[in-house]
């Protein structure tokens, strides 16, 4: 059998260590880093490796797309998927910054919560989502809305931004996706105060709701934080908690390291995947999503 190759594609300075190390711990036995690639440069690069090996040995043989921008990487998606020349095809993964991962986690595990402590689904929620500027946020959103949800995107630097990153999603996946100010203390609160999931996602570090904040939001049945710097995103959550109670209301919060566990597992299964096929695979949070909820819903097979 021909040795498994995997092109990493970033249009950073670097490739991620964390991705490089999953992917040679998933089995790859050869990964080549590619960096400051810009959009028009992938099809070259695709077509160089597709044309080198035989049709036979495209399931061998993977590209993966980094970065930090959700639409920019879909977009290096799609120009990728373009270069293959039938039955020239290699898979293709994009996972920018690890976010499509951790969002699809992120969201993997409050539909859990939602189902084994309400008896819900997200169905029909309000889904406010702080860090709407970030690729954790955008695929959370998409996914959320693709579930049923009613998700707001709230910006931190003002509504402008973030609408037109909703405009986006709509475009993009037709999807409606609301957007909101959280530029204010005020404004924060306005979007969780009706909300019946919280999702932060928001810069290390930040705080972007109080105590006080969580205690108003009278309607909360899930919040979660994927913010492992102290202090916690939103106030109350342990990094572990695992659909543990808020201090406030009859919520519950999952931290950091919980949705980590499941997005680790995740981003280790989806390589995998790419070693296992017998049809070349593309890959982005929608597929990450689906794996994630076999892991949240049968934790013994991970």
């Amino acid at each position: 059998m021909s040795r498994s190759i995997l092109h990493m594609l970033t249009p950073l300075k670097h490739m991620s260590p964390f991705d490089v190390n999953m992917a040679v711990d998933a089995g790859f036995e050869v990964v080549s880093t590619y960096t400051g690639v810009e959009r028009g440069e992938v099809v070259p690069l695709v077509q160089d490796s597709i044309f080198s090996r035989a049709p036979q040995d495209g399931t061998r043989t993977a590209i993966f797309i980094g970065g930090k921008n959700a639409e920019a990487a879909l977009d290096m998606v799609d120009a990728a998927t373009g270069a293959f020349v039938p039955p020239f095809v290699n898979h293709v993964f994009a996972d920018p910054a690890g976010s499509f991962t951790t969002g699809a986690a992120m969201v993997a595990c409050t539909r859990k919560a939602l189902a084994d402590r309400f008896g819900e689904t997200l169905t029909g929620k309000r889904v406010a989502i702080f860090g709407g500027t970030g690729v954790v946020a955008y695929c959370a959103a998409v996914i959320a809305a693709q579930e049923g949800a009613l998700p707001v995107i709230v910006g931190y630097n003002g509504r402008e931004r973030v609408a037109a990153i909703a405009e986006g999603m709509q475009a993009r996946f037709a999807v409606a996706v609301e957007a909101a100010d959280g530029a204010t203390p005020e404004g924060r609160l306005a979007a969780a105060r009706d909300a019946e999931v919280i999702l932060s996602a928001a810069a290390a570090g930040v705080q972007v709701l109080s105590a006080e904040d969580v205690a108003q939001a009278g309607r909360l049945l899930v919040a979660a934080d994927v913010n492992a710097v102290p202090p916690a995103g939103i106030a109350g959550i342990d990094v572990h908690a695992d659909a543990v109670p808020l201090p406030s209301g009859r919520g519950v919060g999952i931290g950091a390291l919980a949705i980590g566990n499941v997005k680790y597992q995740t981003q280790a299964g989806l390589f995998r995947r790419l070693l296992q096929a017998d049809q070349p695979l593309v890959l982005d949070f929608r597929e990450a999503y689906r794996l994630a909820v076999e892991l949240t819903d049968h934790p013994a097979s991970a």
